[in-house]
């Protein structure tokens, strides 16, 4: 039974935050500061390459593609600018904010369930759930801000 409060629990946090994600002004977003801002160790988003993030990241579930009309196509197919590249940067602000919030809020689990039992059900939410996406997110701003920059750069010149 306690399995079954924690399974709610965390399908209701996950319906309200995508909802919230949805509504949040995005423009709050500074990307180019912390948290969002790569950190030196992240390489520009290259170090995520050593667990081989290139090669996985599109084989797990993403909202967009189930979602279309809510949330903003997360390929660059159909053409790049500056604009579109602006829209994306900031939807990997959120979606690293909604994922960490999500661990944060996933601990109530353990209330709801003290013991092993939880500990092992958050693990599992966290470490699956959660922080594959945070470190996509993480992985893919780094390449878009370099586009991005390059696109701004490009349109002054013309």
């Amino acid at each position: 039974m306690n399995l079954l409060y924690c399974a709610i629990y965390f399908a209701v946090t996950g319906i309200l935050s995508f909802i919230i994600g949805r509504i949040f002004p995005k423009n709050v977003f500074k990307y180019d500061k912390f948290p969002f801002k790569s950190f030196g160790f992240e390489n520009g988003g290259k170090i995520y390459t050593k667990i081989g993030i290139n090669k996985w990241q599109n084989k797990v579930p993403d909202m967009s593609k189930i979602f279309k009309h809510l949330m903003p196509a997360k390929n660059l197919s159909g053409g790049v600018d500056s604009q579109r590249l602006h829209t994306m940067i900031l939807e990997t602000c959120e979606a690293e904010v909604t994922h960490l919030l999500l661990c944060v809020t996933g601990l109530y689990c353990l209330w709801l369930w003290p013991g092993a039992g939880s500990v092992v059900v958050y693990a599992i939410y966290a470490l699956f759930g959660n922080v594959p996406f945070i470190l996509i997110q993480r992985y893919n701003r780094p390449r878009l801000v370099r586009l991005y920059s390059r696109s701004v750069k490009n349109a002054a010149k013309e």
